[in-house]
């Protein structure tokens, strides 16, 4: 079920030249544990001046927006969530353009899915993902990747988190990622 709508999205984004990379739940599937998930997240390397070519995708998709006042929806928050109504499955596609989103989407591990590479985020880009969202489950999602993925690229990892750390007022991604590295006994 998911491998199709996967596929199907993977072809209309790239008809349409929108690039994007597969993170959240979906991406953790790929590198880390299996787990239950019932959405797909999709970052999306455009900003919202890209609104109505996105909705021609959402369309072409047989996609419904669940929002009903879709423009204001997604100025407030920079997602567009939709529902594919047959399968029940939701799929959130987040608008971003800042410099490390820009990176992380060129950086994108092709995966082939039912004959279509679909982008998904590299491994370190869903551990710095899953960093800053923070909760207990994203935390376990950073243990499993890691274990699973013994030539994770820690530096470039380090690296983001630092940044992140140094334009935020009171987070401490860095050290929340160093504790699971001692907790795992993984050096580098």
């Amino acid at each position: 079920m998911f491998e199709e709508t996967l596929s199907r999205l993977g072809s209309c984004l790239k008809k349409h030249n929108i690039p994007y990379m597969i993170i959240g739940g979906q991406a953790v599937l790929l590198y880390g544990e299996p787990r239950l998930t019932r959405d797909i997240d999709i970052t999306l390397g455009v900003n919202t001046d890209r609104i109505k070519e996105l909705l021609e995708v959402v369309q072409e998709l047989s996609l419904k927006p669940i929002p009903e006042d879709v423009e204001s929806f997604v100025q407030q928050t920079m997602v567009l969530p939709a529902l594919d109504e047959e399968t029940g499955i939701r799929v959130d596609f987040i608008f971003s353009f800042t410099p490390y989103e820009t990176e992380a989407i060129k950086r994108a591990r092709k995966i082939p899915i039912l004959g279509q590479n679909v982008c998904f985020a590299s491994p370190e880009d869903v551990i710095i993902h899953k960093i800053f969202a923070g909760r207990a489950r994203d935390i376990e999602d950073v243990r499993a990747i890691l274990l699973k993925n013994p030539k994770i690229n820690l530096q470039h990892i380090r690296n983001w988190l630092k940044e992140f750390d140094a334009s935020s007022d009171e987070k401490n991604f860095l050290n929340t990622f160093e504790g699971i590295l001692r907790e795992l006994k993984i050096n580098e």
